[in-house]
C-alpha cells in the first residue's frame, strides 16, 4: 500500500514555493494539526497517520545511537528551537526522524513577539529571515502542555527547552526570570539551553558578555545542582575572545555543552538585496538570518569551540544544514549533535532520513563504526592550540583530562 506521506514527496518544492504570503500562519496551522493527532492517537486514523508519518520518514541504525549526559540520542539529527515555540508536536517529532528535539524559545510571561511580517523567505540565498521576537504562550503554558502530551505517551527521544528572556523584564532581572521558567519546567524536558543570543528580544544579546552570563548561569546551576543538563546557545557574531570567555564559563559551571549557533545579524555576501514583502534595502531589514548563509560561520565556530576545549565540552551544531555533506561537515569539525530548521522547510522532512542513511555510508567508507567516532575528526588538535590562548578555566578542565 502507497504510503501517503510518499505521495506528497514530488509536490513538496511546488508547494514550498506556492507558500509565500503567509509563512507564520502556515507553520502555526501545521503545528496545531500535529497536536490534534498526537491528541487523537487513542483513535484509529490518529494511530495511522502517526505510522505513516514513521514508515516515511524514519531510519534507524544502532551505528548512529549515542549517550550523553546520561541520555540515549537514537540518531545526532535534532530539531532545532524556533519551530515549536508552544511544544504542541512534542509528542510527534521522533514520528518525523528526530533523534532529539528543542522546544521553545519559552519566555516566563506569555508575549506577543515583534510587529508583523516577521517571517520571510530568501529562496535567493536558501536562507530564511526572522525578527520573531520570541512570541508564546509562556513558561505555565508550555508546562501544561508537555505533561498532557507526556500523560498520553512518555518521551520517546530527548525533548529539551530553550530558555528566553521575557522582552518585559529589566536586564538586571534577567537572572531571576530565567529562573521562573526553569522552575516551571524542570520536569518536562531532559535537558534546557540558556538562549541569549536571539538577535530579535532589545538587550538579549548583551547577557552573553562574560558578568552577565555569569549571574544567569549561577543562579540556574545552583537551583538545578547537577540534575538536568544544562547548555548556553551563542551567536555566530561574537569574537573570538567573547566566546573563549563562554567556554571558561561553561567549565567553570560545569555547563553540559554549547550549541553553536544561533542566527546572524550580518548580511554580508546575500544575494537578496530587497525584500519583496517590504520592498526595503535587505541591509535596512531587521533580524535573524538563518540557512546556507550561515552554515560556514557556523562551522569554524564549532572548530574553535572543539579546538579550545580539546572536544571536552560537547556542541550541538546549528545552522546552514541542507545535506549530508552538509551534516558531516559539523560532526567531524567538532559536532557531537546537530540540529535543523531551515534546511528541513527548504529541503521537505524528508531530509532527517537523507542525512542519516548517508551518515551511515560515511562510517563505513571511513572504517567506523559508531558516530560519535566521527565527532572533530577532521579538526585537528593543535597541540595547546598554538597561537589560541586558553582561558584558564578552559586549561585546567583540559589539564585535568590528560
Amino acid at each position: 500500500m502507497t504510503n501517503i506521506i510518499d505521495t506528497i514527496k514530488p509536490f513538496y518544492p511546488l508547494a514550498f514555493k506556492a507558500i509565500r504570503g503567509n509563512l507564520e500562519g502556515t507553520q502555526k496551522q501545521l503545528l496545531n494539526t500535529l497536536q490534534k493527532i498526537d491528541r487523537s492517537r487513542g483513535e484509529f486514523w490518529g494511530q495511522w497517520l502517526i505510522s505513516q508519518l514513521s514508515e516515511s520518514l524514519s531510519f534507524s541504525d544502532s551505528r548512529l545511537s549515542q549517550s550523553l549526559w546520561g541520555l540515549n540520542f537514537p540518531n545526532p539529527v535534532g530539531l532545532a528551537a524556533g519551530f515549536d515555540k508552544d511544544g504542541l508536536g512534542a509528542g510527534l517529532w521522533h514520528n518525523f526522524g528526530f533523534g532529539f528535539a528543542e522546544v521553545g524559545a519559552v519566555t516566563l510571561e506569555g508575549q506577543p513577539g515583534n510587529p508583523k511580517p516577521r517571517l520571510f523567505r530568501l529562496p535567493k540565498d536558501l536562507a530564511g529571515l526572522n525578527r520573531m521576537g520570541a512570541n508564546n504562550l509562556g513558561a505555565p503554558v508550555l508546562a501544561a502542555t508537555l505533561q498532557q502530551s507526556w500523560q498520553r505517551q512518555p518521551r520517546q527521544i530527548p525533548i529539551g527547552i530553550n530558555l528566553c528572556k521575557s522582552k518585559n523584564t529589566p536586564l538586571e532581572k534577567a537572572p531571576e526570570d530565567y529562573l521562573g521558567s526553569f522552575r516551571y519546567l524542570f520536569l518536562h524536558a531532559d535537558y534546557f539551553v540558556v538562549n541569549v543570543s536571539s538577535p530579535n528580544t532589545p538587550g538579549l544579546r548583551s547577557l552573553q558578555s562574560g558578568e552577565q552570563l555569569d549571574k544567569i548561569l549561577d543562579i540556574l546551576q545552583t537551583e538545578n545542582q547537577g540534575r538536568k543538563p544544562l547548555l548556553v546557545k551563542i551567536s555566530p557574531d561574537l569574537e573570538w575572545e567573547d566566546i573563549r570567555t563562554i567556554i571558561d564559563l561553561a567549565f567553570s559551571y560545569e555547563l553540559a555543552g554549547i550549541v553553536a549557533t544561533n542566527t546572524t545579524t550580518k548580511r554580508t555576501g546575500l544575494k537578496t538585496t530587497i525584500l519583496p514583502e517590504t520592498g526595503k534595502p535587505i541591509t535596512e531589514e531587521a533580524g535573524g538570518i538563518s540557512g546556507k548563509p550561515l552554515g560556514e560561520r557556523a562551522t569554524e565556530v564549532i572548530r574553535f569551540i572543539y579546538r579550545q576545549t580539546q572536544g571536552n565540552l560537547p556542541i550541538i551544531g546549528v545552522g546552514g544544514i541542507f545535506s549530508l555533506d552538509d551534516a558531516w561537515e559539523k560532526i567531524t569539525a567538532g559536532a557531537s549533535l546537530l540540529q535543523i530548521y531551515t534546511g528541513w522547510l527548504y529541503r521537505g522532512p524528508w531530509l532527517v532520513s537523507n542525512i542519516l542513511q548517508g551518515l551511515t555510508e560515511k562510517l563505513e567508507a571511513n572504517g567506523l563504526t559508531n558516530i560519535n567516532q566521527a565527532v572533530g575528526i577532521n579538526n585537528e588538535l593543535l597541540p595547546k592550540i598554538k597561537n589560541i590562548p586558553l582561558g584558564k578555566e578552559s586549561q585546567a578542565r583540559i589539564q585535568e583530562s590528560e
